[in-house]
């Protein structure tokens, strides 16, 4: 009798669950083809999507301001172009100092600079992060994002407004290394996640078919992996001098080591050096390092043409053109002074208010005679935007 009871008692503790777990429906699926399996999942995938639903993006919402701060509040966001730049121990956030400090007219057009992870990440913020305009970048980013990432329409997405600085691939390692060949095998650091030296440094590395352990850490941090010999090497992406490798402690041994140019890297570099006057705690009196370098510009996102954003872009534009000659002076970036507004750039497409000032300096001037070389062609269209700027700020 005690085992029939608790036969019974367990019986019906079975048929209580199945009770409970069972969703209340006006159906009550009994047939073997699925739908029993299909009403009881029903409840769980609504459970997700309620989940997921909450754990969504909230939409961004604009600081609450009185009524009568409410003229104030869209008079101080009506001219704001943000830039992302980079980090300290980079060359961006220096370049994008440079432009908040000149264009900035505290009425019709506001620069702010925004510290950022760098070349990579930039692109993605221009793409996604709601209050980014402008940003500084390499080159060769964009073929990534377009080929690898497959991000749709990237190239209409995201223009370029001039091409600016190089910035030379330096590859420090540790005094046991004499070849890139010595670091197979061996970590290396690449520099934080979305930076220009994090992208590149991996192009460079599989190209030469050098098979190294990539960490991704902040180059400021990973020159200290370097000297508790955890790292036998660091990749860093920018314009020379740049003041983290000159800050080095030539007491180390630590050394640059060379990059050699080859067809490998005709797409998106060029070949370039690294002297010693540039790190004179790095290279000996009167040596250079070969290296590669990849060009910087400036990138912003192509906003629908009849937006206000896209007119502040253009504004930014007009104010970078007219005040080209006062970047190239002092206290300014030595960069500027290389720099060609008239180039071009492989695989990106201008935007279109930085095209047609170009277009209205290049008509000012004679035709271009046929077989001009590229170099040549781009060199003189900026001598022409030169002379064309210079007397239009002569006109009253």
């Amino acid at each position: 009798m005690y085992f029939s009871l608790t036969r019974l008692c367990c019986l019906l503790c079975c048929i209580g669950l199945a009770l409970v777990a069972r969703p209340v429906t006006a159906e009550t699926p009994a047939d073997a083809s699925g739908k029993a399996a299909s009403a009881i999942a029903a409840p769980r995938t609504s459970a997700r999507s309620t989940t997921a639903a909450k754990n969504a993006p909230k939409p961004v919402i604009e600081k609450p301001v009185s009524t009568q701060e409410q003229p104030k509040a869209a008079l101080h966001n009506s001219s704001v172009v943000t830039l992302a730049a980079g980090r300290p121990e980079d060359s961006f956030l220096s370049y994008a100092a440079d432009l908040a400090s000149v264009l900035d007219d505290g009425q019709n057009l506001r620069v702010l600079p925004m510290a950022s992870y760098g070349a990579a990440s930039n692109i993605l913020d221009l793409l996604y992060l709601n209050t980014v305009d402008v940003a500084i970048t390499y080159a060769d980013v964009l073929d990534h994002f377009k080929t690898t990432e497959k991000i749709a329409n990237i190239e209409q997405r995201v223009h370029y407004m001039i091409p600016m600085f190089h910035g030379e691939v330096h590859l420090l390692v540790r005094p046991e290394i004499k070849t890139i060949q010595d670091l197979a095998g061996r970590k290396v650091g690449v520099d934080a996640p979305g930076s220009g030296a994090n992208h590149t440094g991996a192009v460079i590395f599989e190209r030469l078919g050098v098979s190294v352990e990539k960490v991704a850490l902040s180059n400021a941090l990973a020159l200290e992996a370097m000297r508790t010999n955890e790292l036998a090497g660091i990749v860093h992406l920018a314009g020379k001098p740049n003041e983290l490798f000159a800050k080095v402690n030539p007491d180390l041994g630590f050394h640059l080591l060379a990059i050699e140019y080859s067809d490998k890297f005709r797409d998106y570099y060029v070949p370039a050096e690294i002297a010693s006057n540039d790190y004179p705690n790095l290279i000996r009196q009167g040596n250079t390092i070969r290296t590669i370098s990849v060009q910087a510009l400036l990138a912003v996102f192509n906003w629908p043409s009849d937006s206000d954003r896209y007119q502040r872009c253009a504004r930014f534009v007009e104010a970078l053109f007219n005040n080209f000659e006062r970047l190239r002076s002092p206290p300014f970036q030595q960069g500027w002074k290389e720099m060609n507004l008239a180039g071009t750039i492989r695989g990106w497409t201008r935007f279109v208010p930085a095209q047609q000032i170009l277009n209205r300096a290049s008509a000012s001037s004679s035709t271009e005679p046929a077989h001009t070389r590229e170099s040549e062609w781009q060199e003189r269209n900026f001598q022409k935007f030169m002379q064309w700027s210079k007397q239009q700020k002569r006109q009253p």
